[in-house]
């Protein structure tokens, strides 16, 4: 593992040093809640803590953290606060779904993302990379700037329209990132009434005109569902049986209602190809700033391509690029908390023998954003170094200290997808293309749905040089 002493830190949140008073938390939430967290997030297993007159476990400890959201699962819901976010959005999609309806989706979409079907895609992945990175054919030698934060949403657009949808998504605008970006702007955060527990009906001010965002989705999703369906009656043999088709099929009393199939849609059309373009936008910032990494990823990368490997086997092959993808997200996590609530009261016994008793209401938060920056957990937490991640270091890494893609029975169901989608994309683009950072720009990291770019992350594009 590299252990030089000026690794890359990129930009992020000092750990607090005081408690902030009630006002200060508000305004922090509101702002970014990244910047919330104090240092003993960082550097304590667990913290037993009240936020907002709720009881509160901050989870840092992998053991607990596998009692929480695997061992126990049954008797941890998704937090209420979480929903409150989230359901205006997604409503029963398969982020936010629970009980029957939870069990009824994730079971229907199973077969469309295993990993030999995953694999079935990367063809298409390797052609919409392809064709993303062709627009930049005409760059002049000295690069020219593009926001990176931008790019990567609109190649993980095309790249999920194509293999999950067909290219059959009715688009109502010319740029959809912005139309996504708009969307968790609007909808995508915490608002005061969602700290107090007001009820849903409550009007949320922060998500002042979302309504209106929120209603260009959904007629995207309703055309596109109504596009599929007039094909399916036309000539069922002639429509191709991807995830579109298989949800479109369920509609039924075994199955899911055509609301269901809508908020299932419109999750993957938003949250699913929002998350792979954050990390990839993350890690190419980074690798600006990594050039010996940068470099390694280069030699592998035209070494594979030039073996005439096939993209479905990139990701077994590509060990650096995969390692660079998995540190952006360790650093920049896409999905940066997770949040649980007790049913019942629970009981954990600690490695040295004590018991830690958890009452039933109490929420218990693990984030991936503190827990992947941890002391306890990591060399040089805050610093960009890829190689962790490698073959001969990652089996260092336990499986409870890195969560980019949740764990238990909620665990991603995309995750070997969007691996592979990452793999293929970061080596397209890298084999013809430099990615550097733009002097004096410093993106800040801000949660939103995901950990996205304040103000969006600059880069300078320009033709690789091979010798």
């Amino acid at each position: 593992m590299d252990t030089r002493p000026h690794a890359f830190e990129p930009p992020a949140p000092i750990p607090r040093t005081h408690i902030p008073s009630k006002l200060e938390i508000v305004r922090t939430v509101l702002r970014n809640p990244l910047e919330l967290w104090g240092e003993p997030s960082y550097t304590l297993p667990w913290i037993e803590t009240k936020f907002f007159f709720e009881r509160t476990f901050i989870i840092n400890h992998p053991g607990l953290i596998r009692h929480v959201l695997v061992d126990n699962a049954a008797n941890y819901r998704m937090a209420e606060v979480r929903q409150l976010i989230l359901r205006p959005i997604l409503r029963d999609g398969l982020l936010t779904a629970e009980g029957p309806v939870w069990k009824r989706s994730r079971k229907a979409m199973a077969p469309v993302f295993t990993p030999r079907h995953a694999k079935s895609f990367a063809g298409k992945m390797l052609d919409k990379s392809s064709e993303f990175a062709d627009r930049f054919n005409a760059v002049p030698p000295e690069g020219q700037v593009e926001d990176i934060a931008v790019g990567m949403a609109e190649l993980a657009f095309s790249i999920l329209s194509e293999t999950l949808f067909s290219g059959d998504v009715v688009t109502t605008s010319d740029n959809f990132a912005d139309d996504v970006n708009s969307l968790l702007h609007r909808m995508g955060r915490v608002d005061p009434m969602d700290l107090l527990r007001a009820p849903g009906w409550v009007p949320r001010l922060t998500r002042f005109g979302g309504e209106q965002v929120m209603d260009r989705f959904r007629e995207v999703v309703r055309q596109t569902m109504d596009q599929r369906k007039a094909r399916m009656a036309r000539d069922r043999a002639g429509v191709p049986d991807d995830f579109l088709t298989l949800l479109l099929e369920l509609d039924g009393p075994e199955g899911l209602t055509l609301d269901e199939i809508e908020d299932n849609i419109l999750t993957f059309i938003g949250a699913g190809h929002e998350t792979t373009a954050r990390a990839l936008a993350w890690t190419l910032y980074c690798l600006a700033h990594a050039p010996h990494f940068r470099e390694a990823m280069e030699q592998e990368i035209d070494s594979v391509i030039a073996s005439g490997a096939e993209p479905v086997e990139w990701l077994d092959r590509m060990p650096h690029v995969r390692a660079a993808f998995e540190e952006g997200m360790r650093l920049y996590p896409p999905a940066p908390s997770i949040n649980r609530e007790a049913i019942k009261d629970d009981v954990w016994v600690t490695p040295d023998g004590k018991h830690l008793h958890i009452a039933a209401g109490t929420t218990a938060l693990v984030m991936p954003w503190t827990l992947h920056r941890h002391v306890l957990h990591w060399e040089k937490p805050r610093a960009f170094m890829p190689e962790r991640f490698l073959p001969e270091n990652r089996t260092r890494i336990d499986r409870f200290q890195y969560l980019p893609f949740g764990a238990g029975p909620r665990v991603c169901i995309g995750a070997t997808f969007a691996m592979q989608e990452a793999v293929i994309a970061l080596a397209v683009l890298m084999s013809r293309f430099r990615f550097d950072a733009v002097e004096g720009v410093v993106p800040w990291p801000v949660q939103r749905l995901t950990t996205q770019p304040r103000g969006g992350l600059p880069m300078r594009i320009s033709p690789r040089s091979k010798h």
